[in-house]
């Protein structure tokens, strides 16, 4: 598929501020594009004002009735004094636009950083942001949206890379040999713990959440499901066991002074763990027509990156054998 072909090339510089000025606003032209692959994101000026946040749907990955949850989710935590960045609601409190082909939402710009994931007091808070999110997660289900599962985030992501040539023919049985071990191994552990699914943020790494002011906002609830709360926290665990062991604590401290948390959910961390990475490469193999993909993540498809990625899912099958983490 050339550039001009994918859906985003109808996404000018021009489109973006029709779009925003369709809903009343008036920029000033200004336009600057934020770090999205997934979706299109911009921040956009405003005349005599601060710049609002427009980010327009990939066609096709969510349908209008899946969006809308995730708005719905994320103005029931704002109005419960949550931090999390949530849509703006028009006069009629709409929050899911359309013009022309794209699906867009309006969102106020937030400033921040990332938190310091080696900074206690910083997991401390975010583990108290946690444990409030999910008491409102607890509240009801998604009906629209998806679960985590084996078939989404394992099977279907083997599937799609050995049936479409991705994996180099040298590579391919060891890759389909060790994702099968892999499957295998994740499914049990999976049965195996009897865990609650509850609405979660979902995506819930560094990046998409904002230090400020000695707090912490939530951003980005495009990839909320339901699932064990555990998929929430054990991303911002890095290091070595040690550490992860202490991080988790600490993230755990301030989450139960809100939440209530069933441990036996530990025993998932490395499956979510496998299966974001599974999910990764197939991810990127599917958006490979996007010509911003190829721009932006050049060393994908390459004899080395799947001779790497086998390794990381060969040291993934050894961290399955080890002891979950075990709590001071």
């Amino acid at each position: 598929m050339s550039d001009d072909q994918h859906p985003y090339a109808r996404l000018t510089p021009d489109t973006v501020l029709d779009a925003v000025e369709s809903l009343g606003f008036y920029s000033d032209a200004r336009i600057l594009p934020l770090n999205s692959y997934e979706n299109r994101v911009y921040q956009v000026g405003l005349e005599g004002g601060t710049p609002i946040i427009a980010k327009f749907y990939r066609p096709e990955r969510w349908s209008r009735e899946q969006i809308l949850e995730e708005h719905h989710f994320a103005l029931e935590l704002a109005a419960l004094e949550i931090p999390m960045v949530a849509p703006l609601q028009d006069a009629d409190g709409k929050t899911l636009h359309q013009y022309q082909d794209f699906l867009f939402a309006i969102y106020p710009r937030k400033g921040g950083h990332a938190p310091e994931l080696d900074n206690f007091d910083h997991l401390l808070v975010i583990g108290r942001l946690l444990g409030r999110l999910h008491n409102c997660g607890r509240e009801q289900n998604f009906t629209q949206r998806p679960s985590f599962n084996l078939y989404d985030f394992a099977q279907e992501p083997q599937r799609f890379l050995l049936d479409n040539g991705f994996i180099p023919p040298g590579l391919t049985e060891a890759y389909q040999t060790l994702t099968d071990d892999l499957i295998r191994e994740t499914e049990r552990i999976w049965q195996g713990v009897d865990c609650q699914a509850i609405r979660l943020h979902g995506d819930c790494h560094p990046g998409n959440i904002l230090w400020r002011d000695e707090s912490a906002f939530f951003v980005d609830l495009d990839d909320a499901r339901m699932g064990p709360a555990i998929q929430d926290l054990w991303m911002l665990l890095s290091g070595e066991r040690q550490q992860r062991v202490a991080q988790l604590s600490e993230v755990l401290e301030g989450y139960q002074q809100f939440a209530n948390f069933n441990f036996a959910e530990i025993n998932l961390i490395e499956t979510l763990r496998t299966w974001r990475i599974m999910h990764y490469a197939a991810w990127l193999a599917r958006r490979w027509q996007d010509p911003a993909f190829p721009h932006n993540f050049p060393w994908f498809n390459t004899e080395r990156y799947w001779a790497e990625h086998i390794l990381e899912l060969r040291e993934q099958l050894a961290a399955l054998q080890e002891p979950p983490l075990a709590l001071f």
